[in-house]
């Protein structure tokens, strides 16, 4: 492979592009769902899986993000970008018909969206609404259930779901609230969607990483606390990345994990293991 042709990586500070960039994932294509800035964990998954060689299929959640996600996809030479809001009816279906009509398959789908209403998210979960609740499993949960449904004829044997989760699903975070729930659901569906689509050769995760500072994190309370809790527990001592977290996606969706499906995958510097 030339320099001219190798992939861009647009994210190089933990990964070596002269020596580890490469075409581990060629030919594969794939939708990246959750770009919202440059900070957002779904550009750190897309920009390693440009960076391997997958072509790319962004969306943007309106016209006004639009203008933030629209430069990064050109960064790295997205071949679609298309408007997505999961709330509004007919858009999820209108992503998948242009990608049925550009490229008649799909290899993988990573799902890195979640919301809240501030109200709930910052009360107890006792006090959430019922119309909180709802909406934030719609958004956080329900959505990946139907891009699985409307993903499953276009993709073949070795295609890859994966959906974004965090440890406040296994044990209670503070100020973590209604999500803590709403994560726990994503991963039981994560495991069930691995069951029904296995016999299709399928496979389905949850990458759980610890907390990060993205646009959507700024909405728990407190949060600049719950990093440096994380910090000072996690036996590396420190954060982990969205490159770290884009290295772990390409491995899941590369051939090399065929033997691992229906699992949560904890991209957090060892976070989880500490009591």
């Amino acid at each position: 492979m030339t320099m001219a042709a190798r992939p861009i990586d647009p994210l190089p500070k933990v990964w070596d592009p002269d020596t580890r960039i490469g075409d581990m994932l060629k030919g594969k294509r794939g939708l990246v769902v959750g770009v919202a800035n440059e900070h957002s964990i779904a550009y750190g998954c897309a920009a390693k899986l440009r960076a391997f060689g997958a072509e790319l299929a962004l969306t943007y959640l309106n016209e006004k993000a639009e203008k933030y996600v629209r430069p990064l996809a050109e960064t790295i030479q997205a071949s679609l970008l298309l408007p997505l809001d999961v709330e509004r009816p007919g858009e999820m279906q209108a992503v998948f018909d242009r990608i049925r009509a550009e490229w008649g398959h799909l290899d993988f789908v990573i799902h890195s969206i979640a919301y809240a209403p501030r109200e709930d998210l910052h009360g107890r979960v006792i006090d959430c609404s019922l119309a909180g609740f709802e909406q934030a499993m719609r958004v956080s949960c329900f959505s990946f259930i139907e891009m699985a449904r409307l993903a499953e004829p276009l993709m073949r044997p070795g295609g890859v779901l994966l959906t974004m989760s965090y440890y406040g699903a296994d044990k209670v975070v503070s100020n973590y609230n209604i999500m803590g729930p709403v994560k726990a659901a994503l991963q039981a569906t994560t495991r069930y969607l691995a069951a029904e689509l296995g016999d299709a050769g399928v496979r389905v995760y949850a990458v759980s990483p610890g907390p990060l500072k993205t646009r959507a994190a700024s909405g728990i309370a407190a949060f600049d606390e719950l990093v440096a809790d994380a910090v000072a527990r996690s036996p590396a001592g420190r954060l982990v990345d969205i490159a770290e977290v884009g290295r772990t996606v390409a491995f899941l969706v590369g051939g090399s994990a065929s033997g691992m499906t229906g699992d949560t995958i904890y991209v957090d510097a060892g976070l989880h293991n500490m009591a």
